[in-house]
């Protein structure tokens, strides 16, 4: 009898967990792996099923934009669109297909999380769109909450309103049929965590994507990394090579009254996991496009250098074809950085970009410190050959 009880007990506590869990595995995960997430932009010639769908745990058509409080596309094609990448399931059946909304200077956030009956309007839109083209999630991509970056509105509110609109959200997802994944895309800078309230957040999400690429502007005055793992500390910048960079971004950071301190995947993990963040929840970003400096001194093979300013900001299989190719474009690798550049000392140009190399080491990093995954921005600024950027994260994502 007693053995009966405590089989019940025990079974009963299994159901409770399984019922108030937010977070699911997803079925082509184990314990042993990682979710790969590629956000993509439908291509000129889009045929989703020769997209490399077999290499990703998730795929998130990006974007769907704030629109009078409700969800929506602002582009007709994407619907039909979004319908045929859904479809790619039948052959990738553990493939988790998910819809963006926001983006960088997409407005209409801050005002639809004021209100309880904005918010309300918006859930139900998500509900809607979501049921329409059977989908398996959402992440939110509000650049930023109470930070008007790109002329978009922001207000101290949105710090609390972020959390209500995250957990309305997660309550009206679990209603569908369909086991959904929320996640929203966070800064990799500690500024923008002042504007949330973090643990709050991440109780009624699964991811946050935190995207660990811009780290560098192309019109700030230097060259730098844009997309860095290692930690790079500002001992690592007082070289005389690389000074007068330390000082100018000294200089900078007194207009938000903090101390200057050099952003890369690693200082921003360690932050978010000191504040309470499980490390599971962690999904780091890799950029598949680079940025570009011209009018660049030769000083220290051109990295933290002032610069004359942007050259380009270049898709990653444009970097492969038209400039890894280049005789005149030297590699070169950061080993602090763990990052790695292009420097071409005849024209004075210089690219900061993520390579196979690098991308494999960002991947290796989420699965030793049993983060939840990898992601990218985006999938079609790939190549589309066998030594790809996704195929190295795939292939690292993949080792014991």
């Amino acid at each position: 009898m007693n053995l009966l009880k405590y089989g019940l007990v025990f079974i009963f506590s299994l159901i409770t967990f399984s019922l108030n869990t937010n977070s699911v595995l997803d079925e082509n995960q184990t314990e042993k792996t990682i979710a790969v997430m590629a956000y993509y932009v439908p291509e000129k010639d889009y045929n989703p099923e020769n997209l490399p769908l077999n290499q990703l745990t998730h795929i998130i058509f990006s974007f769907t934009k704030v629109i009078d409080n409700e969800m929506k596309f602002n582009n007709d094609s994407y619907g039909k669109k979004l319908h045929q990448l859904v479809e790619q399931r039948k052959n990738h059946p553990n493939l988790k297909v998910m819809i963006a909304c926001g983006g960088w200077g997409s407005k209409g956030f801050s005002d639809m999380a004021h209100t309880p009956e904005n918010r309300r309007k918006f859930v139900e839109s998500v509900v809607r769109f979501n049921k329409k083209y059977s989908l398996d999630g959402l992440d939110i991509d509000w650049e930023y909450p109470g930070i008007p970056a790109a002329n978009t509105k922001a207000r101290p509110e949105d710090k609390q309103n972020f959390t209500l609109l995250m957990k309305e959200l997660r309550e009206a997802l679990n209603t569908l049929d369909r086991t959904q994944t929320l996640t929203f895309a966070s800064a990799g800078w500690k500024r923008y965590y002042d504007n949330i309230e973090l643990v709050e957040v991440m109780k009624h999400v699964d991811f946050m994507n935190i995207m660990t690429y811009d780290q560098v502007s192309g019109n700030a005055p230097f060259t730098g990394h844009h997309t860095p793992l290692g930690w790079i500390k500002t001992e690592h910048l007082k070289d005389s090579l690389v000074s007068d960079f330390y000082e100018e971004m000294k200089k900078r950071s007194t207009k938000y009254n903090t101390e200057y301190e050099p952003n890369s995947t690693e200082m921003i993990v360690d932050y978010c996991i000191s504040e309470g963040v499980k490390r599971e929840q962690i999904v780091i970003g890799a950029a598949f496009y680079g940025k570009a400096w011209k009018g660049v001194a030769s000083i220290n093979n051109g990295l933290y250098q002032a610069n004359k300013g942007a050259y380009a900001t270049i898709v990653y299989k444009d970097i492969r074809e038209k400039y890894e190719s280049d005789k005149n474009y030297k590699r070169h690798w950061d080993a602090v950085a763990k990052a790695p550049y292009l420097f071409n000392a005849t024209d004075s140009i210089f690219i900061t970009f993520d390579d196979t190399v690098s991308v494999k080491l960002k991947t290796k990093y989420a699965k030793k410190e049993k983060l939840g995954g990898i992601m990218f921005w985006q999938l079609g600024q790939d190549v589309k050959e066998k030594n790809s950027l996704l195929n190295a994260i795939y292939k690292a994502s993949e080792l014991p």
